[in-house]
């Protein structure tokens, strides 16, 4: 018999060292991806490297954890010992991309490996053709940086003093790369810890039933809430821009079956993969479509605990070389557009399902913007490197409210990098922060709002990396709700220089330059002219629509001096 009460303790128990974990790793690692933005993991798998706990961390890496850990427990079988640590980057061993490292420590008590412990982090570096590592239009993996295969970090408590010379050398910030490393690497010494004390109290014999049982109640939760939905076959289409080569939208289809208590994700009918760096890898479609399943079933009142059984009743099924499973060489580095929009499309087939729950598509552009230089006037000249991407969201509408502003929205738990610590790091300045009036989705309920965001190179030079989307396909609306505003890039706009540029490129830049981008809110929800003409107001006085976009897209016409409504204008333009 499974004891909930028991469960949910340990459960607790084991997330709370994921998030102990996740606090030490932020606060001494040294790159500003990691200790602003938030770009980093941690959990607890079990001795067969099944997840058991995750920190309150990355949603992308809910499903990524394991299959890292299975490719090294596969190539060193019979070879971990305690004191062993464990690093994987290999997209196609099951990593993400080649900036992610996971890294794993083995837990032994009394010569047994009981749990393994996971620490990764988004490394500002990796080598490769651009700094930063993240450029878009690399044609194979080769050209991305550093890749690392499973390999041990430490063997019995000694590190690897080659692979880290190795790192060192591969990377152009090896004070960043090498210091957030020790942060990964304290993380895991703190989780050691809290797991010795978790032993105490549970014993080797206790703390594996109790593992077991939190793996088959995690099971028999997810089928439950499966077995709570509608049996049938729902599909939905979304699409990706272009990959920054073949300027051609590419399609993303998914064909969601429930069968009693089990779910199948099929997604035959998409594209090949593409030649650019957005394909992602097996591990992270699968993760990605696992966390918009489990986040789905979250909205329908299923609190599922993070742990390996809710896999176990969702299936994946995609064919080899689509863009969701991609064959090497291919690059993958920009894999979030990807993604990003398999979540999106598994929660488009959920709302044909029931289309009184769910949400229109979040919005933005999957913006990942990396700046880079030297500062020449030092001997040798020192470089420098930003990661920037967590500004780009916003939520759908529902169908009861608005959508979101301002925040990632299912996917992400990436932080906002502060405006002061950007220019006090680097050589740039930031002109423009905010929301951009008339991209939200219109609706009954609208979509958050579109964001701007400027940037003005004070370097004498700088590299940059932009990766966005949703130019020719913007985020969806439902149900008569419209589509949110379209992404723009934009060179030194006002000016007779201004030119709009693709969605994904990498440029040198020159001192003055600005660089802006806009990016698009949430899909709507419902017929706009449906929506209260006083929400409508208030969205104009908020600055979120302007008066001709209240009086043409919602039917409301408004006095611009008096802010008040003319409600015998607007019964006419609402008029069928």
């Amino acid at each position: 018999m499974i004891d909930p009460t028991q469960i949910e303790v340990l459960r607790n128990r084991l997330e709370e060292i994921g998030d102990g974990m996740a606090v030490t790793l932020a606060r001494s690692s040294r790159s500003t991806i990691v200790r602003a933005a938030m770009d980093f993991s941690t959990g607890v798998l079990g001795p067969s490297g099944e997840l058991i706990a995750q920190g309150l961390c990355q949603a992308i890496h809910l499903g990524g954890m394991q299959p890292a850990l299975q490719a090294c427990l596969q190539y060193f079988d019979g070879r971990v010992y305690p004191g062993d640590i464990f690093i994987n980057n290999d997209p196609y061993e099951g990593g993400s991309h080649l900036p992610d490292l996971f890294l794993y420590k083995p837990i032994f008590h009394n010569g047994v490996c009981i749990a393994y412990l996971c620490a990764m982090t988004h490394y500002p570096d990796m080598g490769g053709r651009v700094a930063g590592s993240c450029a878009c239009d690399s044609t194979e993996i080769y050209q991305e940086g550093l890749r690392i295969p499973p390999l041990k970090l430490a063997q019995e408590g000694v590190l690897n003093d080659t692979l880290l010379r190795i790192l060192e050398k591969a990377v152009r910030v090896p004070d960043l790369v090498m210091g957030d490393l020790q942060g990964n690497l304290s993380a895991l010494r703190y989780g050691e810890g809290e797991f010795s004390r978790l032993l105490s109290q549970y014993g080797i014999e206790g703390f594996h039933m109790q593992v077991d049982n939190l793996l088959v109640y995690t099971e028999q939760m997810t089928r439950a809430a499966i077995s709570a939905l509608p049996n049938g076959t729902w599909e939905f289409t979304d699409y990706i821009s272009d990959d920054a080569i073949d300027i051609k939208p590419i399609k993303i289809s998914v064909a969601m079956t429930v069968q009693e208590d089990e779910m199948t994700l099929d997604f035959t009918g998409t594209d090949p993969q593409a030649k650019g760096a957005i394909n992602p890898p097996l591990a992270t479609s699968k993760a990605m479509a696992y966390a918009a399943v489990k986040s789905a079933l979250g909205a329908l009142g299923n609190d599922i605990p993070n742990a390996g059984g809710y896999f176990r009743p969702v299936h994946f099924e995609a064919p080899v070389g689509c863009f969701v499973n991609p064959l090497p060489p291919a690059p993958v580095v920009a894999r979030n557009v990807g993604g990003t929009r398999i979540f999106q499309a598994v929660m488009g087939a959920f709302a044909e399902m029931l289309p009184e729950t769910f949400p229109a598509s979040t919005g933005g552009c999957e913006l990942q913007l990396t700046w880079a230089g030297y500062d020449k006037s030092k001997t040798p000249w020192q470089p420098w490197i930003m990661g920037e991407g967590a500004n780009e969201m916003a939520g759908g509408a529902f169908p009861y409210k608005d959508g979101f502003d301002t925040q990632g929205c299912g996917t992400t738990n990436l932080a906002n990098v502060p405006v002061e610590q950007i220019e006090i790091e680097h050589p740039m300045r930031v002109e423009e922060y905010g929301i951009l009036a008339d991209m939200e989705g219109a609706g009954m309920y609208r979509g958050g709002g579109g964001m701007v965001r400027t940037f003005r190179v004070i370097a004498e030079e700088a590299v940059f990396q932009v990766r966005s989307d949703r130019r020719s396909h913007p985020p969806y609306g439902l149900q008569g709700g419209q589509s949110a505003g379209k992404s723009a890039v934009v060179l030194n706009p006002n000016t007779p220089d201004e030119a709009l540029l693709a969605t994904k490129f990498v440029e040198d830049f020159k001192k003055g330059d600005i660089l802006c981008l806009r990016m698009p809110g949430g899909g709507g929800w419902g017929d706009p002219l449906k929506r209260d003409p006083e929400m409508v107001l208030q969205d104009v006085i908020e600055e979120r629509i302007t008066l001709g976009r209240a009086e043409k897209v919602y039917g409301v016409a408004i006095n611009g001096a008096t802010y008040e409504i003319d409600w015998g204008a607007t019964k006419e333009l609402r008029r069928p």
